[in-house]
């Protein structure tokens, strides 16, 4: 827990660690989607090393967070009520949102593996 990054994917912003799984909403880069799939993320806010922090401004040049795809699946399902009372309407409304799960594998700064 000492070595994490602060990424920037998929329009929102998540605080990785290696081994771990995030869930994102889509990988705008990687279509079709391929279990296993390598990917590397180059927009990294922040690595933070033990006490020593890297900030970027906007982003940290030369770090990357590597990873692979596990697999794509679908959220749960978001449902919209509407109802009118004294008018008897009533419409229900859903969807479900794709997501795709990935491993962070390691964080890198400046070719240099620091998630040991």
């Amino acid at each position: 827990m000492s070595t994490y990054a602060i990424i920037e994917t998929g329009g929102q912003q998540l605080r990785v660690e290696p081994g771990r799984f995030y869930n994102i909403r889509h990988f705008p880069s990687v279509i079709p989607i391929e279990r296993d799939k390598k990917i590397l993320i180059y927009r990294v806010l922040m690595i933070r090393q033990g006490s020593h922090i890297n900030l970027g401004h906007p982003w940290l040049e030369g770090a990357v967070v590597r990873g692979r795809i596990s697999h794509a699946h679908f959220e749960r399902k978001i449902t919209n009520f509407k109802m009118i009372p004294k008018k008897k309407t009533r419409r229900e409304l859903g969807h479900r949102q794709k997501s795709t799960r990935f491993i962070v594998d390691s964080i890198s700064m400046n070719g240099e593996d620091i998630s040991r």
